[in-house]
């Protein structure tokens, strides 16, 4: 289910919010875990098995590690490792099981077909074509997978490390796994950082209100900007010959497509949980306001970032081994990261570039590659770097991005002046588009964050978010089916 379609904004989203607050505080999180398994389900039941396992398993895992089968009362969190508390050989392998199987689950799902199109290629390649796997042994990408599995695996983890207790309550804890605000696209939530709003939280008028704001925009980013933007990136990166102007053109709205479209489905997140008592985290700062590629990790998806970080990197050993190992866990995290996101190899380039950038700025001693020029300079020249960059996110795969790239710097035989490329101009530079993608700049890089605009609800932001809501309905209306980019991560 989507939440930019109307079968949600009428349907899913009133009764869930009237039916949670009918409820007793004793059923709530039964009747919030209900809802989401629907809300999950709702294009593919089976999916629910999967996540249904991965909660089983770290649920029982979580209780393994602190030791809590058979006792009763209370649990207090385990005495944090780094502070002298050792483990038990059982509590290891409890943690051992429950990354194992929810990186398998991953695995299985999001990269075997990845793998046996590489083993067709290599063989097809060896001229052993009798060896090729048939195509029918592909499986289909749960959604969302990426996101819960990451999420499930956090608690157990927290629980080792003494960063939160267990929780007894099995309904608690797949309520927390399966919270349909953030289900499918993040941010990913992990349990440190929720544990206690689980045991007891407050809902307030204020809360609510702030909620509904954040729903109200986080519309209007993906219908407004995000789906306009996504227009012209498509019709651009889909077709045959580009000249170079509207390849800059087509990625740049590429760029502001995927801000807007994922920050869109992350105030959605913030603000449907506001809604039911819950607080998540920031998951964007304005990222193209960035004048380092450092700073640009700091402030885009900053769950998946600071989550790599502290479940990653850290353990791999950080900064703490020397700057050629530095340099090295840099690459590895964010060739991972690459992959996280896309089984393909140009998801593998985009976070090899990434994380060449970030080892350039890191042997700088955290300086940016363009620390001597002013503020705005720096700011503009670090966003051509991320063009770059989403280029290879963007396109089909790695030689179309490397195509992509050799039109967008004017490459011989790569402008195509011929009459597609002539043509491709009267489809994206249409007023409506051109509106958009004006709009969409000014507000990424001028407007300030979702988060701190709402924190002082007045009465002329309820109006103008209101004025927003109902021009998202109505654009939506006119509107053809529209998944958020992150549901295919």
């Amino acid at each position: 289910m989507v939440f930019s379609s109307h079968v949600f904004v009428y349907g899913f989203l009133p009764i869930a919010l009237l039916g949670y607050y009918l409820l007793p505080r004793a059923l709530k999180h039964l009747g919030l875990t209900a809802l989401s398994y629907a809300f999950y389900g709702w294009a593919n039941p089976a999916f629910m098995v999967l996540m249904l396992t991965s909660t089983a398993i770290d649920y029982a895992c979580g209780l393994t590690i602190a030791g809590a089968w058979g006792r009763r009362g209370k649990l207090a969190p385990l005495e944090p490792a780094s502070e002298g508390g050792s483990r038990t050989r059982k509590q290891r392998v409890a943690v051992t099981v429950s990354i194992v199987s929810n990186l398998t689950l991953l695995g299985v799902f999001k990269y075997f077909n990845f793998a046996v199109d590489n083993y067709n290629a290599v063989v097809t390649w060896l001229d052993m074509p009798d060896q090729a796997l048939s195509s029918a042994l592909h499986v289909v990408l749960p959604l969302g997978i990426s996101f819960y599995t990451f999420q499930s695996m956090s608690y157990s983890i927290d629980v080792y490390r003494g960063h939160a207790p267990a929780l007894r309550n099995p309904i608690d804890f797949a309520c927390y796994v399966s919270m349909f605000p953030q289900l499918v696209a993040g941010p990913i939530i992990r349990f440190s950082e929720i544990h206690d709003q689980l045991r007891q939280r407050t809902h307030t008028l204020e809360k609510f209100s702030r909620g509904a704001a954040f729903v109200c925009l986080g519309l209007a980013k993906k219908i407004i900007l995000a789906n306009p933007c996504g227009k012209i990136a498509d019709t651009t990166f889909d077709a045959g010959s580009v000249l170079a102007l509207d390849a800059w053109y087509g990625v740049t709205a590429y760029a502001f497509q995927i801000y807007f479209d994922f920050s869109a489905y992350s105030d959605l997140a913030i603000g449907l949980g506001l809604m039911l008592g819950f607080v998540f985290p920031k998951n964007f700062d304005s990222p193209y306001k960035s004048a380092s590629i450092t700073e640009f990790w700091r402030r885009w998806h900053i769950s998946l970032s600071t989550w790599l970080r502290d479940y990653l990197y850290k353990p791999l050993g950080g900064n703490r081994r020397g700057p050629r190992r530095t340099y090295l866990n840099l690459a590895l995290v964010m060739l991972l990261g690459g992959l996280w996101h896309g089984a393909a190899w140009n998801f593998v380039a985009w976070g090899a570039l990434h994380g060449l950038l970030l080892a350039l700025e890191r042997s700088r001693g955290k300086r940016s590659l363009f620390d001597r020029l002013p503020r705005g300079w720096a700011i503009a020249a670090t966003f051509l770097l991320v063009l770059v960059s989403w280029v290879f996110f963007r396109a089909e795969n790695l030689q179309a991005s490397l195509t992509y790239l050799a039109a967008m710097f004017g490459a011989t035989g790569a402008t195509g002046a011929g009459t597609s490329a002539v043509l491709l101009g009267g489809l994206i530079y249409r007023p409506y588009y051109l509106l958009s993608f004006a709009i969409a700049a000014v507000v990424a890089f001028g407007a300030p964050q979702t988060w701190d605009w709402t924190r002082r609800l007045q009465p002329w932001k309820a109006i103008a978010c209101l004025a927003l809501f109902w021009l998202s309905l109505a654009l939506l209306t006119g509107q053809s089916y529209n998944p958020f980019i992150y549901f295919i991560f």
